[in-house]
């Protein structure tokens, strides 16, 4: 007895109190941080989630492939004007400019709050790092091939692609290809051989140039369709994580690539707004492209770049009345009958119900069970 009251005297005194006071503040200070880092995450999270819905509201697949169609054709005629007609022969420079152009742009619609927030993903600084770095040989080395190399040529090695990506995502996500698609595939690869059979023009270096363009072209689609559609990422905000790793790797591959003379270019006001509307069809180009990977997939995305060729050489046929002959007319049409029959495989795949998976090892909670709430959410396989 004579204890306890020592006891109870003790934990009344007033500096006790204040030292029990003081932990109880901090405790609760403690949890009103977590509390407030837990919403926050809980807000970043949807408001990541809600912009993708956004994007993916807006911009469905017919409108990103439309749209990347569109601008994928004016950039064509815009970059053979500036290689050509201004003179400006560096192709590796000029993927810099767009690029940088595209960050400036973004970092204009990020001042303004207007620019989607990157999501609490599983991505990892080197999976952004290793994009950035795909991006730049893709799109610097792509460029190379055009000057070196006539369109035809160019095209012959974008069929490598196909089946480039159809082995990677094997390796990488074990997708596999249904039998029918492979035959649509390989129709539409035989068409475009066809059709540029009579354009092969190259050099040995555009040639090496080309077959290295191959590998980083395939596994620059695969990320940029798999971060978007499994990880959250909308196209501007990856664009904008990744842009200045790409920036800085094309600044290292203009050495060796690009003939010197650069500065001595005549940067008069013709020639640099020439460049710079380039450079605006050029950050069109890459968010549509992107666009276009998050709503479809890495393949569909390579059958809509051999569609825009086919469709290139019947417009300048029928047109302005070039004769690419009837070899490379007949290998268009084929093409274009095989990414229809691909097209419509896809549709068909859609339509089909994902299968539902019921987890059984783990049980409802007493709160759902207590009101007779059930679960109707799934997850499906995904088939390319």
């Amino acid at each position: 007895m004579l204890c306890s009251r020592e006891i109870f005297n003790f934990l009344v005194r007033k500096d006790v109190r204040k030292i029990l006071k003081r932990k109880d503040s901090d405790a609760g200070e403690k949890g009103k941080a977590l509390e407030d880092l837990r919403a926050s995450l809980f807000n970043k999270l949807r408001l990541s989630e809600s912009a993708k819905h956004q994007q993916q509201r807006i911009c469905g697949p017919v409108a990103a492939l439309t749209f990347n169609f569109v601008v994928a054709v004016g950039i064509i005629f815009m970059n053979k004007w500036v290689l050509k007609n201004v003179g400006f022969q560096f192709p590796v420079f000029l993927t810099f400019i767009h690029y940088a152009v595209s960050w400036a742009l973004m970092a204009i619609l990020n001042s303004f709050s207007l620019l989607p927030a990157s999501p609490p993903s599983k991505s990892t600084p080197f999976s952004l790092f290793s994009l950035g770095i795909v991006m730049s040989l893709s799109t610097g080395l792509a460029n190379v091939s055009l000057k070196y190399n006539s369109v035809g040529f160019y095209q012959m090695a974008k069929i490598a692609v196909t089946p480039s990506i159809v082995l990677a995502e094997f390796i990488w996500y074990k997708k596999r290809a249904t039998f029918s698609k492979v035959i649509a595939l390989t129709v539409v690869s035989i068409g475009v051989a066809i059709a540029t059979v009579t354009d092969l023009q190259f050099s040995l270096f555009g040639a090496c140039v080309a077959l290295a363009w191959i590998i980083p072209s395939a596994v620059n689609k695969i990320l940029w369709s798999n971060m978007q559609q499994q990880e959250n990422w909308t196209a501007l905000s990856l664009m904008w994580k990744t842009t200045p790793i790409t920036l800085l790797f094309l600044v290292s591959m203009i050495p060796f690539l690009d003939p010197p003379g650069v500065l001595a270019f005549h940067w008069s006001f013709n020639n640099t707004s020439a460049i710079l509307i380039s450079a605006f069809l050029g950050f069109l180009l890459q968010w549509s492209g992107a666009l276009a990977l998050g709503a479809t997939s890495a393949i569909s995305h390579v059958v809509l770049g051999q569609f825009k060729t086919c469709v290139l050489l019947l417009g300048s046929y029928y047109l302005f009345g070039s004769n690419p002959g009837t070899t490379s007319i007949c290998g268009a049409f084929i093409a274009i009958g095989g990414m229809s029959f691909f097209t419509y495989l896809n549709l068909q795949a859609k339509k089909q119900p994902l299968p539902l998976k019921v987890s059984s090892s783990l049980p409802k909670s007493k709160l759902s069970q207590g009101n007779g709430e059930k679960q109707h959410d799934g997850l499906g396989t995904e088939s390319v």
